[in-house]
């Protein structure tokens, strides 16, 4: 039912948004792997609802349980499963659009599709079920090792960074890489907030410290199986690889990459992936992420007799899903590439 992902390291996500826990179980993870509650904490930590102004006000402390497979700080090569407490649930806050299709949502298509549908915050389809992708990643990224991650907000709205200083990433509520484009983008966002709107923007992805072979031919390849992960996170309408849609705008004599060693391109188009195999050099991703859905100001929308209404979402929710989303988008990352690098190996 399309709630797994991954061949060898496999991951399936289990719970809905305002049930009583969500979770995760991974399969196929190597035994004898270091790792600790404080390392899945610190990327939910990350995740979090409730960190800034510019995030929902949902009190979640996402506090990870781990209910198997590591053992003493060590992975024990069995089915690790973790869960989380969905603690801060306001179910009441949806009573009113129980009969009403939101617009953005998932609402009709899901019902349409299973004849039922859990309205209180969207169950299955809600990002809450994103928390689960993290603490996968966070075992994923341990088994990557001296590869490493960086996502950012590139864009919010017409806001555009140029800069690019990892190491501020962490100190913005934006998370932005550019200190002067990230004062704006906050205020931006904060803006969409009072006005009851919402934005989107562009995250873009690093991934340094690669090693070369990772992918394969044909339907196997490695930025097919990362535009499937990333394109699997809710709200995520675009993605692009290196040159992405600016290649439509060059000649072969340019897109073509000077290759200056062995393997070093001089602009790496090909964004360290070519033939579907990583080159060894950065991946670089962009992906576009939409306006977040659940908005204040009143819409158009139809109940479950077809008869026309309006409706404004209330509740809380976050006028600009980026902060939390990058990363969701970096687990994600280090989920695929921990499965290709097992997958790598067991043909070595």
């Amino acid at each position: 039912m399309g709630n797994t992902f991954g061949t060898l390291f496999r991951v399936t996500t289990f719970g809905e948004s305002h049930g009583p826990a969500i979770g995760v179980v991974i399969d196929g993870c190597p035994s004898r792997i270091s790792i600790s509650e404080n390392d899945i904490q610190h990327d939910l930590d990350r995740r979090r609802p409730g960190q800034s102004s510019i995030t929902t006000a949902r009190g979640e402390a996402d506090r990870v349980v781990i209910l198997s497979g590591i053992f003493e700080g060590k992975t024990l090569g069995t089915p690790i499963a973790m869960i989380i407490e969905n603690m801060d649930k306001r179910s009441q806050d949806y009573s009113s659009i129980k009969d009403l299709y939101r617009p953005g949502h998932a609402d009709f298509v899901w019902e349409t599709k299973f004849g039922i549908r859990d309205y209180r915050g969207g169950g299955r389809s809600s990002g809450r079920e994103t928390a689960s992708r993290v603490m996968a990643g966070a075992v994923a990224k341990k088994i990557i090792g001296k590869t490493k991650i960086f996502a950012f907000a590139k864009q919010v709205g017409n806001v555009v960074g140029e800069k690019v200083d990892f190491k501020f990433i962490e100190k913005n509520p934006v998370r932005a890489a550019d200190p002067k484009a990230a004062k704006e983008m906050e205020r931006i966002i904060l803006e969409a907030k009072e006005s009851g709107d919402s934005l989107g923007g562009v995250v873009e992805i690093r991934v340094t410290g690669m090693v070369t072979g990772l992918g394969a031919p044909v339907f196997d390849k490695l930025n097919a199986d990362l535009a499937k992960a990333i394109f699997s996170i809710p709200t995520v309408k675009a993605v692009e690889i290196g040159s992405g849609r600016d290649a439509a705008t060059m000649k072969g004599s340019e897109h073509n990459d000077q290759v200056l060693s062995k393997w070093k391109t001089k602009h790496n188009f090909g964004g360290g992936i070519s033939g579907g195999i990583s080159t060894g050099e950065d991946i670089i991703l962009r992906v576009t992420v939409k306006p977040p859905s659940s908005i204040g100001k009143i819409q158009k929308t139809v109940d479950k007799k077809g008869n026309k209404t309006t409706l404004s979402v209330k509740g809380r929710h976050d006028p600009c899903i980026i902060p939390r989303f990058i990363p969701v988008a970096e687990a994600m990352v280090a989920i695929t590439l921990a499965d290709h690098y097992l997958r790598y190996q067991a043909i070595k």
